[in-house]
């Protein structure tokens, strides 16, 4: 009886312990952790348990790499956390971290082709990203959607050129079925290389289905584009030059000058963005035919050539004006 007795008691402190044990194991696991700033850290593709809480324990993501082994053991996870790069946020418990490792909340890198970039340019940007891999591949010019893409660590460049590429396709084919009738233009390459050219001549958004419909316009009169951007592009492959036109470069042979060419040039001039190829789906209503810089940013438009060169004489009074005053500025600045 006695030694019944002595197994019970001996039974209720083992549980007592147990329970005590698996209190302080829950508690432990959920609380929170030594960071004080996020964290991040590279799971390698087959690691244990051990070694997943060993990294952890050495980047200071947790304090007790075996409460955290024994927490995923205990909870049937072991075999559920995942490889990559991971961005602990500061104090995240060792619950949270599990639960990122399971999921694969990986670490989102970014990168961002701006409107009106060459490709030669966005290549540039994906050839010195450090977190993208391998080589890039040939990419033409105006086929890469200009957008913020998020990739995660080791991707390569190809695969990420695809992507934007990809994301040009399925633009354009949207925008091309839903196109204004009787453009005067029969393919997706075609508004490309049109949609490439309003994006180099305006950056004001609300401007783009004017200028558009201005180059349609033109189109469709069989009148030359005569953009200055197209000769830009011939030139220097979209480089800028650092100098305002010249006569000597506008007569220059240039198989992109729409000085020079009829209709549009042999390819894009830059990849242009998505308000920019939806303005030339679907341009405004308009019969003008000419547009020049009013000096504050945005455009004056013209229908005719008699109004278009009133517009050109005003602007080169108002930029002859601004020089005098900046002269006379300077000179009483003493920098004469």
């Amino acid at each position: 009886m006695r030694k019944l007795l002595l197994l019970a008691v001996f039974l209720l402190a083992a549980a007592g312990a147990l329970a005590g044990g698996l209190f302080w194991e829950e508690r432990n696991f959920v609380a929170p952790g030594p960071t004080a700033s996020e964290t991040v850290v590279m799971i390698s593709p087959g690691s244990s348990t051990r070694i997943v809480a060993g990294v952890l324990a050495k980047s200071g993501v947790v304090s007790n790499p075996i409460l955290f082994r024994v927490g995923v053991l205990r909870r049937g996870k072991a075999s559920a956390l995942k490889a990559g790069e991971y961005a602990f946020p500061a104090s995240v418990s060792m619950a949270d971290a599990m639960a990122m490792l399971i999921e694969r909340k990986v670490l989102q890198h970014r990168i961002t082709v701006a409107e009106g970039l060459t490709s030669d340019a966005a290549v540039a940007l994906v050839d010195a990203d450090p977190a993208l891999t391998g080589p890039s591949t040939v990419t033409p010019e105006g086929s890469l959607l200009p957008e913020t893409y998020l990739f995660e660590r080791g991707t390569t460049r190809a695969a990420i050129l695809v992507r934007m590429h990809k994301a040009q396709q399925d633009l354009v084919e949207d925008l091309w079925s839903k196109r204004k009738p009787g453009l005067p233009f029969n393919t997706p390459d075609e508004a490309l290389k049109l949609a490439s050219i309003v994006e180099k001549e305006t950056g004001v958004q609300s401007e783009r289905a004017r200028v558009a419909a201005v180059f349609i316009n033109r189109l469709r009169a069989h009148m030359r584009l005569e953009s200055d951007p197209t000769i830009i592009y011939g030139l220097t492959k979209g480089v800028p030059l650092g100098h305002p036109l010249r006569q000597s470069e506008l007569e220059t042979p240039n198989p992109y000058s729409t000085y020079q060419i009829d209709g549009l040039p042999p390819t894009p001039i830059c990849n242009p963005g998505k308000g920019v190829i939806a303005a030339v789906m679907n341009p405004a209503t308009s019969d003008e035919l000419f547009f020049v810089a009013d000096g504050t940013g945005g455009h004056v438009f013209a229908k005719s050539a008699s109004e278009h060169q009133r517009n050109v004489a005003q602007l080169r009074r108002r930029e002859r004006e601004q020089n005098a005053a900046s002269s006379a500025g300077s000179k009483r600045d003493g920098l004469h």
